[in-house]
């Protein structure tokens, strides 16, 4: 349905995006996931029509609307702060955008407060927006983006402007809404949870460049690179050089992992999860468990559904591990052994 063809833009002399490339399919739900200040929103104010690009193209149903003005793309946003207009009722906000599609006024009403029941705001159309809580406002939001049945709706950092708990309630009714309603839309956000409960497939944008596309879970478990694996907050990145197919030499010795798909003698880096860390407490399988490491714990941190355990090895590395709750590992200073599983196990090019 959309297609961003080597889309580029600099301010100042200075380049924000270069030659980004991406195909949104009909009822997708697309992140954009980056650190602050990487070109996300530039990007979505692009597909809007709200800053022009310096090279490339936006495509919207085999339609080249690069230059269409804004209100002639039959895109609808949705920002963070919702800019809900505050003398207005709940149903006149919803109404807005039908209004100025000319749509007579029974249809208006009709379509707006089909909207509320979508997004479970039935009974709230005579409601003030000024008296609405939170997460309500971003639902009212919602539904003026949804009403007027844009072919592309655009969320610039939906959740952003809710308190955690709400947020983390909210980002899954999301989700229902827009597939409930068909919707193909793209999400800006900086909050991988966020990114990865919300979307079908997610965008990373780093350095001005998209650094991978993938299916949450594929981002999760085989990150492209050490810059997408850091920005995932991953820490235990190791140096290392493909022995053979079958092995690879660390500062931690040989591990017996799947290298086929690099040479043997190429530099790579090993990416360690901290979700696959065991204590160890009898024999590991080696080959379930080809990497055990031994240290002291630097650091011990209850966190909920799991303890936060930082490895201090004896070659000086530090490796951080989210192990379960029982066994109970070791206080702080003692000495441990952490077996770590295969599937903790990713091998990426060298930076």
């Amino acid at each position: 349905m959309l297609v961003i063809e080597g889309i580029s833009k600099q301010f100042d002399r200075h380049p924000l995006l270069q030659d980004v490339r991406l195909r949104v399919a009909p009822g997708e739900i697309l992140g954009l996931l980056g650190p602050s200040g990487c070109g996300k929103t530039t990007l979505l104010r692009i597909i809007a029509g709200l800053e022009p690009p310096d090279a490339g193209r936006v495509v919207l149903n085999g339609t080249d609307i690069t230059r269409t003005a804004p209100h002639r793309r039959r895109i609808g946003m949705m920002f963070q702060d919702y800019a809900l207009f505050p003398h207005k009722t709940v149903l006149q906000n919803v109404a807005y955008g039908l209004e100025r599609l000319g749509l007579k006024q029974t249809e208006v009403q009709r379509q707006a407060v089909e909207m509320l029941e979508r997004v479970g705001l039935a009974g709230f159309e005579a409601r003030p927006v000024s008296a609405l809580s939170g997460g309500e406002q971003q639902r009212v939001a919602l539904a003026r983006s949804l009403a007027p049945n844009p072919a592309v709706l655009l969320l610039d950092e939906p959740l952003g402007s809710l308190d955690r708990s709400l947020r983390e309630r909210l980002m899954l009714e999301l989700r229902r809404i827009l597939k409930a309603v068909g919707a193909t839309a793209i999400s800006v956000t900086h909050d991988q949870a966020e990114a990865f409960a919300l979307s079908d497939r997610v965008a990373v944008l780093q350095d001005r460049h998209l650094a991978q596309v993938a299916v949450p879970e594929q981002l999760y478990l085989r990150p492209a690179n050490a810059e997408v694996a850091r920005f995932l907050g991953f820490s235990n990145l190791l140096p290392a050089r493909v022995r053979s197919a079958q092995a690879i030499e660390t500062v931690l010795g040989t591990i017996l992992l799947e290298a086929s798909a690099h040479r043997p003698g190429e530099s790579v880096t090993l990416l360690i999860r901290p979700d696959g860390g065991r204590l160890v407490t009898a024999a590991a399988d080696p080959g379930e468990f080809p990497l055990i490491l031994e240290g002291t714990v630097q650091e011990r941190l209850f966190q909920g559904p799991f303890y936060r355990l930082a490895l201090a090895l004896d070659d000086g590395s530090l490796l951080v591990f989210q192990l379960p709750l029982q066994p109970s590992p070791p206080p702080v200073g003692s000495r441990t052994r952490i077996a770590v599983s295969r599937q903790a196990l990713h091998l990426m090019k060298k930076e």
